[in-house]
């Protein structure tokens, strides 16, 4: 791929800049200024597409003859009155039109962005029966509107290496689309790790590691800006960890994070090669942050604790001792505080649910004190929920929208005082939801879910308004038993 990045001219405000000669002061009469116009300053066209433009030129006095000039990255391109372009390589290219009379000539700049089919929209692993994979894509162009979903497994359709079985875990991480496969039920395949293209879907490198026959990932923990050497923690089945290194392709023991924990777990990405990882430990009970990649530190009233130390930290802990049900990242901003919130959810050995919200960071350093970021608030209502409920965390509206069975429930997070209530009811009596994903403005909400009394492609996607809850859209046999769901960004 070759990548190019927009010249300075293309941020010009003006789209005519023109240049003639004046000839006004010798008598010879008034020049004839040329206008280009029906020209867009941004053309968007798909992989192997072919464009056209057809400029309308006028001049202001008696018409002369002009001559064209197509300019591509500022080398020249066609002398055609037309503009013929395929795009046969996707990239962003920055083209000029220059028209030219015996008076002087007229620019026009413009950019024409050419996309795969893979550019920008929903996507979705999911499996059948069989633990069978399979990735699915719906396409969102320039304009915004979705087209539908394209037929068939897009992997399979652009790779010729197999898709190993029971797809376990998705993300979009530095120009990858990054997938997690348990492997055969029967082990014939093993536990894979992909990296795909992102704008094409093609496989780059993909590790597995059959020695390790615990190796069953869930939660791949890599940030949106992944760092070349570092290796990054992937928990799986059980609660044990490994690591996966992006660019070299490489399944290795923990050395973060050696203990069992929860697949309930986030990355926050911070920057490039900066991000922190939070996870509960199960075997004490306590929640923990690989912080910029170091350590990890433990979540008490101390900063930097070791887990040593959180054991003997429980009394002024208010989550130690408590069942862990999940977390989300809300990034919920303020005035005075500009960290994104953890929202994390316990429930105590009375069997109530309480609600804490902390900083990203776990701690303020001014005093080197832990500071909460409001109170732990006992809830109201039954949660229904478990490490592994399909979740997803609103700041728009300060609510947490979660699955149980064909219901999407919703609860405002910022006031406990009100009960759990039903946004909406999807599907059959049956259905089952297993993946939610939120859009950028976060307005709307897709909900994968599936019908396990149909065959086939018995997997729907529906979108909803997140404060309504009325049905937007509506995506049926799509795919199988949806396994996650993500708004693939360019």
């Amino acid at each position: 791929m070759r990548l190019r990045y927009l010249f300075a001219a293309v941020a010009m405000t003006a789209s005519l800049v023109s240049c003639f000669k004046d000839d006004t002061t010798l008598g010879t009469g008034a020049i004839s200024e040329i206008t280009i116009d029906s020209i867009s300053k941004v053309y968007n066209i798909n992989q192997n597409d072919t464009l056209i433009i057809t400029p309308h030129i006028t001049q202001t006095n008696q018409p002369k003859e002009v001559s064209y000039t197509w300019e591509i990255d500022l080398e020249h391109y066609s002398d055609s009155c037309c503009f013929v372009f395929i795009g046969g390589q996707f990239g962003s290219y920055n083209c000029r039109l220059i028209v030219e009379n015996s008076d002087g000539k007229a620019f026009f700049p413009f950019v024409v962005h050419v996309n795969t089919i893979y550019e920008e929209g929903l996507t979705i692993l999911s499996k059948d029966a069989n633990g069978k994979a399979m990735l699915s894509f719906m396409l969102t162009p320039p304009d915004g509107n979705p087209v539908g979903f394209m037929q068939g497994d897009q992997f399979s359709i652009n790779n010729e290496e197999p898709f190993a079985d029971n797809p376990a875990d998705m993300l979009q991480s530095d120009g990858r689309l990054i997938i997690a496969c348990q492997g055969s039920n029967d082990g014939s395949m093993p536990a894979t790790i992909y990296s795909l293209n992102e704008k094409t879907f093609f496989l780059e490198n993909m590790a597995s590691a059959p020695s390790f026959t615990d190796f069953k990932p869930v939660v791949l923990g890599i940030p949106s800006e992944a760092y070349a050497g570092r290796p990054y923690p992937i928990i799986c089945e059980g609660g044990h960890t490994y690591e996966y290194s992006t660019n070299e392709a490489v399944i290795s023991k923990p050395t973060l994070l050696p203990y069992t924990y929860s697949q309930s777990a986030f990355v926050y990405t911070k920057g490039k090669g900066a991000y922190n990882f939070l996870c509960w430990d199960k075997e004490i009970g306590a929640l923990c942050q690989v912080y910029d990649g170091y350590n990890p530190y433990y979540y008490g009233a101390t900063y930097h604790m070791s887990r040593e130390s959180i054991e003997e930290d429980e009394k002024n802990n208010p989550l130690n001792g408590h069942e862990f049900l999940t977390m989300a990242l809300v990034e919920q901003h303020d005035t005075i505080k500009t960290t994104p919130r953890v929202l994390v959810v316990t429930k105590d050995a009375n069997g109530a649910y309480n609600r804490t919200l902390l900083s990203i960071e776990f701690w303020e350093s001014a005093n080197g004190k832990v500071e909460m970021i409001g109170e732990t608030k006992r809830l109201r209502g039954e949660l229904t929920l478990s490490e592994n409920t399909p979740r997803v965390a609103n700041k728009l509206y300060a609510s947490l929208l979660f699955a149980n069975g064909n219901k999407v429930c919703r609860w405002y997070y910022n006031n406990p005082a009100i009960k759990v209530d039903n946004l909406k009811t999807i599907g059959s009596e049956s259905a089952i939801i297993t993946a939610l994903a939120l859009s950028a403005d976060q307005k709307q909400t897709y909900v994968a879910f599936y019908e396990p009394e149909q065959t086939g492609l018995n997997g729907r996607v529906w979108v909803i308004d997140t404060d309504k809850g009325t049905i937007l859209n509506t995506y049926d046999k799509v795919c199988y038993q949806p396994v996650k769901i993500i708004y693939k960004k360019k």
